[in-house]
Parts: C-alpha cells; sequence; structure tokens
C-alpha cells in the first residue's frame, strides 16, 4: 500500500487528524497555495460533545458524523487518506502510516487525545470508554443489552449488576452521561420494561476530587451536582477507582459498587506518536509548543488542539483547556501563519479566546459560563442546545439533530434503542491483520540506530 500522490511544484502540508483543529486548518487553506493531504483512521468527521446522546440511544451516529469527501468535494490540491499515523521521522520530514510513508514540506499534529487509564491495564481491558462514535454505539449496545438480560437472568445479584452503571469521572463528559442514563431510567425504563421496576436501576457518578466540572467555577460545579442528585444520580467525590473484579468497581477505601456497565470517562491523554523525542512531551502526554505552535525545535513540524501543550499563553500558563473552541482558533491561526512563514513573514502568536464552556446535564438543566456571566437551569440549556446545533456539520444533520430534540422533548421517549453489532467482512479482517503487523517504520527506526552507533564509534 502507498499514498498515491503525486508530489508537485506546491509545497505539501500534511495534516494528522480531523478533528476541530484539523478540519479548521484543512478548510482555511482553500485558497493557499499549498498541496493538503488530510490523514485520519476513520473516514468522517465526528462532533464528540454529542457523542454521549448516541451512547444513550438517543441519536443516530450519522446525526454527528459527516464524511470528510463530502466536506472536500470538488476541492482542488487536496486528498484524504484513510491511514493511522505510527511514527514520525523529522530528520528526513516523513512519517509512517499503516498505509506507507509519506514526506511533507509541513507538518500539522492535531490527532486529538485518547483515554487516559493512568496506567492501569486491568480497567482499560474491563472499562468502558467513551471518546468516539465507535465507542458510543459499543456502550449503547452494552446497556440496551444488559436491560434485555436483567428481565430474564438467574438470580437477584445477577439483575442487580446489570442494572447498576457506574459511571468513572465527573468532568462534563462525566455528567452528561450520568444525566442522560438518569433520563433514561425515569423515561424509558418504565415504557420498554413494564414488567421490570426501574428503581432496581441505579447510576453512580464518582470523581477522585472535591467537585465536578473542575474545569468551571465551584458555583456551576454545585449547580450540576444539585441538578444530578435532584435526578436520582448517586454521586461519590473524593473517591478513587483502583479496580474492577467480579463484576465490582473497587475503591481505593475498600469498598464496592456491583456492576456490568462500567463507563471510564476519568482522562484523557494525547494520541502518542512512535519516535517522538521524549523530552517533547509534555503534561497529559501533550506535544510541547511555543507561541506560534510550532513542535520545540523543530521549525515544519506543527501541533494544535488536544494534542499540544502551550505554555505562553500569559492567562493559561499552565496550557489551554482541551476544549473545541482552542483547537478551532489554533487551526485558523495557524493556517494563516504557514502562509505568512512560506512568504517569510513573521508568523502572529496565539492568544486563546476563551468563548466560555457550559455543560449539560438533562431536560432543562445545563450550565454556562462566559467570561463574568455565569448561568444555569433553563436558560444556559437553551444557551448549550443553540451552540452545539450551529457547530454541527452539513445542513441535513443540523435538522436531523433538531428534529431529534424536539421529538424527544414533546414525547420524552428515545427512538434508535436498537442492539445492532456490525460484522466486519473477512476481507476487512484481513486487511486489518496485515495493517497490524506492516508499515510500522522499524526501517527508518533502524537505519537511525545504525546513525547513532556509527557517529559513538567514531567519536570513540
Amino acid at each position: 500500500m502507498s499514498f498515491n500522490i503525486v508530489k508537485d511544484n506546491k509545497k505539501r502540508v500534511v495534516i494528522v487528524g480531523g478533528g476541530f483543529g484539523g478540519l479548521k486548518l484543512a478548510n482555511k487553506l482553500k485558497k493557499s497555495n499549498f498541496q493538503v493531504v488530510l490523514i485520519d483512521k476513520n473516514n468522517y468527521h465526528q462532533f464528540p460533545p454529542l457523542i454521549y446522546q448516541v451512547a444513550s440511544a438517543g441519536m443516530e451516529p450519522t446525526s454527528i458524523s459527516f464524511p470528510f469527501r463530502k466536506i472536500f468535494q470538488h476541492r482542488k490540491n487536496f486528498y484524504f487518506r484513510m491511514a493511522e499515523v505510527r511514527a514520525i521521522f523529522p530528520e528526513r520530514n516523513i512519517i509512517q502510516t499503516s498505509i506507507g510513508k509519506i514526506e511533507y514540506d509541513y507538518l500539522i499534529l492535531a490527532a486529538g487525545t485518547t483515554t487516559n487509564f493512568y496506567g492501569n491495564r486491568h480497567i482499560e481491558e474491563e472499562a468502558i470508554p467513551m471518546k468516539n462514535v465507535s465507542e458510543a454505539m459499543g456502550l449503547r449496545n452494552a446497556l440496551l443489552a444488559n436491560f434485555e438480560r436483567a428481565l430474564t437472568c438467574a438470580t437477584k445479584q445477577e439483575q442487580q449488576e446489570l442494572l447498576n452503571v457506574v459511571v468513572v469521572g465527573g468532568g462534563a463528559t462525566g455528567v452528561e452521561v450520568a444525566g442522560v442514563l438518569s433520563e433514561m431510567k425515569k423515561f424509558v425504563l418504565p415504557n420498554d420494561y413494564p414488567d421490570m421496576s426501574s428503581n432496581l436501576m441505579h447510576v453512580y457518578l464518582i470523581e477522585a476530587g472535591p467537585r465536578l466540572l473542575a474545569g468551571m467555577s465551584e458555583k456551576s460545579s454545585a449547580h450540576a451536582e444539585q441538578f444530578l442528585r435532584e435526578m436520582g444520580v448517586n454521586i461519590l467525590l473524593n473517591k478513587k477507582v483502583v479496580d474492577y473484579r467480579d463484576h465490582k468497581v473497587v475503591l481505593e477505601d475498600g469498598s464496592a459498587i456491583a456492576t456490568r456497565t462500567f463507563i471510564w470517562v476519568s482522562g484523557i491523554t494525547g494520541v502518542p506518536i512512535r519516535n517522538m523525542d521524549s523530552s517533547l512531551i509534555g503534561r497529559g502526554g501533550r506535544i510541547k509548543v511555543n507561541e506560534y505552535n510550532q513542535v520545540i525545535g523543530l521549525n515544519n513540524v506543527f501541533a494544535i488542539g488536544d494534542q499540544c501543550i502551550q505554555l505562553t499563553d500569559k492567562k493559561y500558563p499552565n496550557g489551554h483547556p482541551q476544549l473545541a473552541q482552542v483547537a478551532i482558533q489554533q487551526g485558523e491561526l495557524l493556517a494563516k501563519n504557514l502562509v505568512r512563514y512560506e512568504k517569510g513573514v513573521k508568523m502572529k502568536p496565539f492568544h486563546y479566546r476563551n468563548l466560555g464552556s457550559m455543560a449539560t446535564v438533562g431536560r432543562n438543566r445545563a450550565v454556562a459560563e462566559f467570561n463574568k456571566v455565569k448561568m444555569q437551569g433553563w436558560f444556559a440549556w437553551i444557551m448549550w442546545l443553540v451552540v452545539h446545533l450551529r457547530s454541527i456539520l452539513g445542513v441535513r444533520n443540523k435538522v436531523i439533530v433538531l428534529l431529534n430534540w424536539i421529538w424527544n422533548y414533546l414525547t420524552y421517549d428515545q427512538s434508535m434503542r436498537m442492539i445492532v453489532y456490525a460484522r466486519k467482512a473477512k476481507e476487512i479482517r484481513d486487511r486489518e491483520i496485515i495493517e497490524a503487523t506492516t508499515h510500522l517504520g522499524d526501517d527508518l527506526m533502524q537505519e537511525q540506530q545504525q546513525k547513532g552507533q556509527q557517529k559513538v564509534e567514531q567519536s570513540e
């Protein structure tokens, strides 16, 4: 396999990741004199803020996803390749991907983050993450299948394990997941499972810190906690999860909660890239960049969005929050800076314009902060709906999401409650096996090691 992209006289910009930052950058380079290559392991852009609604069967996956090839139809000097980046070789201006190597003049790393299990391999194997559409669909299937089995299981203990849901992580995702699950308990279970008491279902939200929504104000945190408790969510603060065994989530204090639905949204870490100098990796697995989003020491390699950490912004000395707006603003400025850099004009440093943050807890319940303005309740919920609806790509998707929200609001119902497991064709399974064991970049790494050894011998 190979990229099959002819290198012309235009400088090549390779963008790794089609999230908020990478997509904004690719769009803003439309009229530039660059050859743009976008690489992503999926062939679609996904909208992470609404992934939890896919997990709760409230929305179709296609409603929050949009194919890259549809976005960039009729675009000149643009190429998309579905691949996974594995290693970088900056001294050669080459990256290694699952479909082969590609040279670049400018490389932008915007692959985002993945779930952080903090080195606990056993929890990583057992827990259900919810970072992308695929994982959300897996959670949806697990929830619905557990509800079905709760009707037919042999013992009360097993039934309670099937109906207890434990969410680990009190950030925005954890709060939103816990809220939507409590609404499923109230509105879905009594109608779909009338021969099983909905009171048997219990939702637990566990947070290692002293409060929920640590990235927002204490006032917003308190309102979110109050909303969730009113909705029947069991909130455990200052509790650290250390293990999962015998269908029990084990806490550091020795207590345990029986469950077969163990959801982990406790943290994120930057997507790792092999052969990246370890000195360039900062807190949270994020790549260190300067004020222009250049990777430290690499003039033609940049990183934006959640995958990078920038310590030069005076208002954010510990790095910017890992929010969509940061990635979008960095992608927009970097497009202009690449043109400036190519022309020999000084680039402009990045300064984040904080447009606010928000989290929804459930129907008519949300918290939102815009500079000094803080709001909660119904009005914050309406603001949340408007902001997220505007951000979704495609008129069709906006209409479908809006209609879903209206329908769910009026009927108290979610209509996509089907358990569907996609079966991969044999051709795809065989191809994945081949890709997993080839194109790893070992050849270039061996050359690096040999050159390094030669230098050592010469110096001696």
